[in-house]
């Protein structure tokens, strides 16, 4: 039998999964920017519908890019601390 213990032994990979999110961020904001677009079409004028959109399009940019830098977690492992003790063998 697999201890529920041993399913979160090794972290899962961090760059995968920023990317996913960061990708599923873009998309969810482009389609709230659209929708905006399509609502505000008959009560403002263009350039203020433009400015929003742009707006919430930079937020998801923004947002998407930093979740792929940030959220990767990139760079070496720390380094482990050599043990103050040694095995003496015989």
């Amino acid at each position: 039998m697999i201890s529920g213990t041993l399913l979160f032994d090794v972290a899962p990979v961090g760059g995968g999964i920023a990317a996913i999110f960061g990708i599923a961020f873009f998309f969810v904001l482009a389609a709230v920017a659209f929708i905006t677009y399509r609502l505000l079409k008959k009560t403002v004028k263009m350039a203020v519908r433009m400015t929003i959109v742009v707006a919430i399009l930079l937020i998801a940019l923004i947002g998407s890019v930093a979740l792929l830098l940030f959220g990767s977690g990139g760079g070496k492992p720390a380094p482990r601390p050599t043990p103050a003790t040694q095995k003496s063998t015989k």
